[in-house]
């Protein structure tokens, strides 16, 4: 084997390795932020104004409803119904006429007996820093509530704290291993795209005027 050759392929190696432990280090920064503010039992969740419901794809691409859907709709069901929220600001992607996260969610709320009036949509809400922020700066809500699986609502409250948000996080049922490896392997990533984000200040796509809730 050629002298560059091997050199080449040290250098890759060393990046590989290099790459692998920035990830694994931004995902237990993403963990250890969330320390002691995630829930799982309603009786033991703190109350706040507004629980933010972070949105997903209701269907999945091969047909069915999507469990994440299912589970958050449930958790943020069962926090309004125990009064440990009074609004729920969902948020989620609308890109196109086609796919409404936002109004999904509501009409799934709304046939759980959810009121109208107390379902906020943000249709801007495009990533989790989008959803984070928003709530921040749009809804005016310095303190919230993140409904999601645990993993997200781990990485929802890093990117809280990097904006001086409080924020705790009620755990929707998660979904079995076996049926979430490829959303467990893009959550290493997305982990290390919020540390990234925090570091060179990264803001919503959109922002806007300021939207009150009761």
């Amino acid at each position: 084997m050629h002298n560059w050759t091997k050199k080449t392929l040290k250098v890759l190696l060393f990046g590989g390795v290099l790459l692998l432990l920035i990830i694994l280090l931004c995902d237990r920064q993403v963990s250890s932020s969330a320390s002691g503010l995630l829930h799982n039992r309603i009786a033991e969740t703190p109350k706040n104004k507004v629980g933010l419901l972070l949105g997903t794809s209701k269907y999945l691409v091969q047909g069915g409803i999507n469990p994440y859907f299912e589970y958050r709709v449930e958790a943020a069901v069962a926090l309004f119904n125990a009064q440990k929220i009074e609004f729920i600001l969902v948020s989620g992607d609308n890109g196109n006429k086609n796919y409404n996260e936002p109004q999904a969610f509501k009409e799934e709320l709304v046939k759980r007996g959810i009121p109208e009036d107390k379902i906020i949509l943000d249709y801007a809400g495009f990533s989790t820093l989008d959803s984070v922020i928003r709530a921040h700066k749009i809804f005016g809500q310095d303190s919230f509530t993140v409904i999601s699986q645990a993993f997200h609502n781990e990485r929802a409250i890093y990117l809280a704290q990097g904006h001086a948000i409080q924020a705790i996080g009620f755990n929707a049922q998660d979904v079995p291993a076996q049926y979430a490896l490829k959303v467990t392997l893009r959550e290493y990533l997305a982990r290390t795209k919020a540390f990234l984000d925090l570091q060179f200040g990264r803001g919503p796509k959109f922002l806007g005027d300021p939207i009150a809730i009761p």
